[in-house]
C-alpha cells in the first residue's frame, strides 16, 4: 500500500531533521569552545635497544625499528613484536653509544608488496659501510628471511668514523645512499671533494640485481658519461648522517654534521641536487675551511650554527602531517624540523630559496635525538639513542 504524505508533514519532518542537526553542531561547538588551542607534543611510541631508525613498508600499519647493535623490531597496533624482523648482529660491528657504527637504517623496496625486497645499511667487523638486500620470509609478514642477504654495495672506511649511512628511495624510485668521508678529522684525503671516490657524497642506484651486476646506474646521473663515479648523485658532504625528501614538493634536505665549529642544513629545490657540490671540505657551513674551491661553484647551506652548546645536527623532514595543522602560535606544516644529538634541542624553519626563515625552538627536548622518521601518512617520529620513540602530535587541554 502506497503512503501519501500532507505537505504539512513532510515540512514537519524536515523541520525535525534541521533541530537534529543543529543540536549536534551546536554540542561539537560547545565542545570546541571547552577545550583550548592545540598545542605539539610527543607521544611514545615504545622502548627499544638504541634506536637510529624507523621506517614503513608501502603497505600495512606496521612501523620498523631499527636497533643500531643489528637488530631490526615491528611495532603493529601499538605493541612492540617479541620477536624481531631482523637480527644481523653477528654482521654488524657495533661500537655502543654514542658511536657512529652498528645497523644505520632500512628502507623497503618500492615494490616491497610484491618482491618482499628490502635493504639495510650497517658497518661489518671490518669497518666498512655495507649495502646489503634481504627479502621478506614467505612465512610471515613481520619476519625477514635471513638467508636471502646479498651484498649490493661497499665502501672501504678508513676509520670508524664519518660513515653516513641512510638509505632513501627517493621520489623517482632509485635508491640514494648517504655516505660519509669517512674521517679522520678534516678529511685529510679531501675524499668528499674527490670525484672518483664514493665517500663524502649521496650516491644514487638501482639495487634490483641485473644479470651478474649487484646493482646498475641510472642513465642520468649527472656523473654518467663525464669525469668522476657513475654512481655519485652529489658531492662535498662531511657526514650527511641524514637527508630527506620532501614528500609534497620533492625537495632535498641533507643534515650535514660538521667538523668542530658549524652544523648546517642543505635544501635544493627538486632536482637540483643532482651534481650538487656542497662545500666540504673546502667550507664548513659559511666558513672556510681547507678552501680551493670557488664559492661560486658550491651550494651553501640554508642554515648553519655553531658549536657551544650544539655540536653534531640530526636532520629532520619538511612536516606535512595534516593532523598537525592550526597549532596556536606555531604553526608546524610545511617547516622544516631538525634538532641537535648533544643538545636534543629541536628547531623548526620554513624553507625557502636560499634562506631558512624564522627559526624556532620547540618547547621540548629530546637526549641522545639520533633520528627523525615519517611515516606513509606523514606523521613524523622522534628518536633517541637513550631509547625512546616518540611520534609528533597535536593535543589540546580542557579550558
Amino acid at each position: 500500500m502506497r503512503t501519501i504524505f500532507t505537505r504539512r508533514q513532510i515540512e514537519t519532518t524536515l523541520a525535525a531533521i534541521l533541530a537534529a542537526v543543529t543540536a549536534i553542531i551546536g554540542i561539537s561547538h560547545r565542545d570546541e569552545q571547552r577545550l583550548g588551542p592545540k598545542f605539539l607534543a610527543l607521544e611514545k611510541i615504545g622502548n627499544f635497544n638504541q634506536p637510529v631508525h624507523l621506517t614503513q613498508p608501502p603497505q600495512g600499519e606496521a612501523l620498523f625499528v631499527v636497533e643500531k647493535p643489528g637488530k631490526v623490531r615491528v611495532v603493529e597496533r601499538g605493541r612492540t613484536l617479541p620477536e624481531p624482523f631482523l637480527d644481523i648482529r653477528d654482521r654488524v660491528k657495533d661500537d655502543g653509544k654514542g658511536g657512529e657504527e652498528g645497523l644505520l637504517s632500512l628502507t623497503f623496496a618500492p615494490d616491497y608488496s610484491e618482491s618482499g625486497r628490502f635493504y639495510v645499511a650497517f658497518t661489518d667487523n671490518h669497518d666498512d659501510l655495507r649495502v646489503v638486500e634481504y627479502r621478506r620470509s614467505p612465512k610471515s609478514e613481520v619476519r625477514a628471511s635471513g638467508s636471502s642477504a646479498r651484498n649490493v654495495l661497499i665502501i672501504p672506511e678508513p676509520t670508524p668514523k664519518h660513515h653516513g649511512g641512510l638509505l632513501v628511495f627517493g621520489p623517482d624510485g632509485h635508491l640514494y645512499v648517504g655516505s660519509g668521508d669517512g674521517g679522520p678529522s678534516g678529511d685529510p684525503f679531501d675524499s668528499a671533494q674527490n670525484l672518483k671516490n664514493p665517500r663524502g657524497k649521496i650516491l644514487r642506484i638501482d639495487p634490483a640485481k641485473h644479470g651478474r651486476r649487484p646493482y646498475t646506474v641510472p642513465k642520468d646521473n649527472p656523473f654518467v658519461g663525464r669525469r668522476g663515479l657513475d654512481e655519485i648523485y652529489a658531492y662535498g658532504l662531511r657526514n650527511p648522517w641524514r637527508f630527506s625528501f620532501d614528500r609534497a614538493t620533492g625537495a632535498l634536505s641533507i643534515g650535514d654534521v660538521g667538523q668542530d665549529r658549524f652544523e648546517e642544513i642543505d635544501y635544493v629545490p627538486p632536482g637540483a641536487g643532482a651534481g650538487a657540490n656542497f662545500g666540504w671540505s673546502a667550507y664548513e657551513g659559511f666558513a672556510a675551511y681547507r678552501g680551493g674551491v670557488p664559492k661560486k661553484r658550491t651550494v651553501e647551506p640554508i642554515l648553519a650554527y655553531p658549536h657551544g652548546p650544539g655540536c653534531s645536527v640530526t636532520g629532520g623532514y619538511v612536516v606535512r602531517d595534516p593532523s598537525l595543522s592550526r597549532i596556536f602560535g606555531r604553526e608546524i606544516i610545511g617547516r622544516y624540523i631538525f634538532g641537535d644529538f648533544c643538545t636534543g634541542r629541536i628547531f623548526s624553519f620554513r624553507p625557502l630559496p636560499n634562506k631558512a626563515v624564522k627559526q624556532r625552538k620547540l618547547r621540548f627536548e629530546v637526549p641522545y635525538l639520533t633520528s627523525f622518521a615519517e611515516d606513509r601518512a606523514g606523521h613524523v617520529y622522534v628518536l633517541s639513542q637513550k631509547g625512546q620513540v616518540w611520534r609528533l602530535v597535536a593535543k589540546r587541554k580542557r579550558r
